[in-house]
């Protein structure tokens, strides 16, 4: 077994790791395509062991053993085809429109939260496309120069962390109200983003089984090549949980 810690700096909620980040950890675990499965919250400046199972598949382990992620290999067809972008420009136009160009998503969040420092979060936010079904939205990443390799190009976890918020941004933007937690993400980083470069992102909204809610988000460079691409399982919250403050309200 190996460890893995969290530090604070990529967490989602505020002492547990953001959901795309350490999917794309166990993601790295498996062979860097895979596909995630987060069961409790992965706590922040914690150590976690990371092991691997007879199937390939691995697993993580909270300090009292209690199994908080596991991972496996990609399946086929796991990952949706995604639609076409827009242009780089359009995106940022669409973007301009969200209301989580106001106010973060998640305040705090590594992958979403806008009121960071420039080089300690990732910002990403996006909005409805113009013309396009409710929930199809783009959105703008320009990867920063702190979290880039010794190439200047993105780990994968970091562009993992990158195509997170958005899929649940797109629910949100077509029903009105958050979908709830990040369950289980599938991606793969087809060619590693360059800090200091513009790459859209594109996030949909796909279907609903129960209290599933299944998006995508993709990445593409300015000329509209596929970059990184991912399926994800949102879970709703139960049908008598409390109603959160709606999109256009939070965005006040």
């Amino acid at each position: 077994m190996s460890e893995v810690l969290v530090p604070r700096q990529f967490r989602g909620p505020p002492v547990t790791a953001n959901g795309g980040y350490i999917c794309g950890v166990m993601a790295n675990a498996v062979g860097g395509k895979g596909t995630a499965m987060l069961r409790a919250g992965v706590l922040v400046d914690q150590p976690h062991k990371l092991g691997h199972g007879e199937d390939g598949e691995a697993f993580l382990t909270n300090a009292e053993g209690q199994l908080v992620a596991t991972a496996k290999p990609l399946a086929e067809g796991a990952i949706p085809e995604p639609p076409a972008p827009p242009s780089l420009e359009d995106a940022r136009r669409f973007a301009a429109t969200s209301p989580f160009a106001a106010k973060s998503l998640h305040r705090g969040c590594f992958s979403c939260c806008i009121e960071r420092e420039d080089g300690e979060g990732l910002g990403v936010f996006v909005g409805q496309i113009e013309g396009a079904p409710a929930g199809h939205c783009a959105g703008v990443w320009r990867p920063h120069a702190n979290f880039a390799d010794a190439d200047g190009r993105m780990p994968d976890e970091i562009t993992w962390g990158a195509l997170d918020c958005s899929g649940s941004m797109a629910w949100y933007i077509k029903t009105g109200t958050p979908v709830g937690l990040l369950g289980t993400m599938s991606g793969e980083v087809l060619e590693k983003p360059k800090a200091g470069e513009d790459y859209i992102v594109l996030a949909w909204a796909r279907e609903v089984d129960g209290r599933k809610y299944f998006s995508g988000v993709a990445l593409f460079d300015a000329a509209g090549k596929v970059m990184a691409k991912s399926g994800q399982i949102w879970i709703g919250r139960p049908p008598m949980a409390a109603q959160p403050v709606k999109a256009e309200t939070a965005a006040k």
